[in-house]
């Protein structure tokens, strides 16, 4: 990552492992641009979750594509942002991935997913699907840039945390 541009952060996981709450945190303390992914989903996309059926890569890829587009768009403006998106796949990823793209992965524990899922009001994502969103979760590899951070924690601990590895580059 050059020295002289800041990221677009990717904050990622699956459903329940706080990408939202942790994204408005880190955009609340730096004053960047935040774009909740799941708000670019097409209808249909939404329709499908909230009737309990999981997303295909078919289905996925426009949406990727238009959250690539945002990014692309700050990039190409040397400006930072961070954007919501579950970027379950290596292959979602690399339509996201950039030079200054750096992806937070958030792990969870199963049971902290499934108590979080529980806990929402108004989400058209069924807690349902989150055994489908584990099986296709590939976690970010080593040679990937991206943070690994413990998601079963206070949320702002964990936007602490992020903010200190972005700062630090200590990825």
């Amino acid at each position: 990552m050059s020295e002289q541009q800041l990221p677009v952060l990717v904050v990622m996981g699956v459903s329940g492992a706080g990408k939202s709450t942790i994204a408005g945190l880190v955009a609340e303390a730096t004053g960047w641009d935040l774009l909740e992914g799941d708000d670019l989903h097409p209808k249909s996309n939404v329709e499908k979750m909230a009737a309990g059926h999981p997303l295909t890569d078919d289905d996925r890829w426009p949406w990727l594509r238009a959250i690539a587009g945002w990014i692309a768009e700050h990039t190409d403006r040397g400006e930072p942002g961070i954007v919501t998106c579950s970027a379950l796949k290596r292959s979602y990823r690399d339509i996201l991935r950039g030079e200054h793209v750096l992806f937070v992965y958030l792990e969870s524990s199963h049971d902290t997913l499934e108590s979080r899922l529980a806990a929402r009001k108004h989400h058209y994502m069924p807690a349902s699907l989150l055994g489908s969103q584990l099986d296709t979760l590939e976690p970010p590899g080593p040679d990937e840039r991206a943070l690994t951070v413990d998601a079963d924690r206070q949320p702002r601990e964990i936007a602490d945390e992020v903010l200190v590895k972005v700062e630090s580059r200590a990825v």
